[in-house]
């Protein structure tokens, strides 16, 4: 009979061993395992907040460049101007970089474009972009300054040569008329606005998911475990 206990009591001392270790096995892997969740979570949620903030340094960017611009820009109505002349009128002096510490003269033609409004009818001067109406009020295109004059004058001459072939172009300027200048390409519109603004904001809202998604999920395991440990 003490042979028998004693047989009884190893037994059931060696399943307690191996139960204490498939136990203390068990709590290593969860502890392994939620110490890598929360890792990833924790990259999520990192990588969630860097989207967020670089959208709002894109939009801050954005909204003192483009926004701004455009939302002070006056010729803004966009029509059909029908070219009456364009003529290379006089040479404007012009400098350029040569080097450290030095600057020389060339020149370069003025290219006067004369357009028609189709919607009012009224006369004025074009101009390629709000950029070049800072530059100069007279000519149309202003090129970068270089040594050789020559090529400056061939770039203005094909652009005036392009303007005569296609007579209608599509222009924008004041209706209010307190511009007179007309353009022909709005850098700073409505389309290139939207088309800034779009992709950070499709940062913005895929780091807030990111963000979400991580949130929701750490919130279904804790209410999970606690359905568990809940008495039966």
């Amino acid at each position: 009979m003490f042979f028998v206990k004693g047989v009884k009591t190893t037994q059931a001392t060696q399943q307690s061993v191996i139960h204490k270790r498939l136990w203390g096995y068990e709590l290593k892997d969860k502890k392994r395992t939620e110490t890598a969740l929360k890792a990833g979570e924790d990259r999520a949620i990192l990588l969630g907040l860097g989207m967020v903030f670089s959208s709002v340094m894109m939009y801050f960017v954005i909204c003192i460049t483009m926004v701004r611009a455009h939302a002070d820009s006056v010729l803004t109505d966009e029509t059909t101007c029908v070219v009456l002349n364009s003529t290379l009128t006089k040479d404007i002096n012009c400098s350029y970089n040569c080097g450290s510490d030095c600057w020389r003269s060339s020149e370069f033609p003025c290219l006067q474009v004369y357009v028609s409004l189709n919607a009012t009818g009224r006369i004025g001067l074009l101009f390629y972009n709000e950029e070049m109406l800072d530059v100069s009020s007279e000519c149309f295109y202003v090129p970068k300054c270089q040594k050789d004059h020559s090529v400056l004058r061939v770039m203005v001459q094909n652009i005036s040569e392009h303007l005569k072939t296609h007579q209608q172009v599509t222009c924008y300027h004041d209706s209010s008329e307190h511009q007179a200048s007309i353009l022909l390409n709005r850098p700073h519109g409505s389309s290139a606005v939207f088309h800034s603004l779009f992709w950070p904001s499709c940062m913005c809202s895929g780091g807030t998911l990111i963000i979400l998604m991580v949130k929701l999920t750490q919130y279904l395991s804790i209410l999970c475990e606690q359905i568990g440990k809940a008495p039966k």
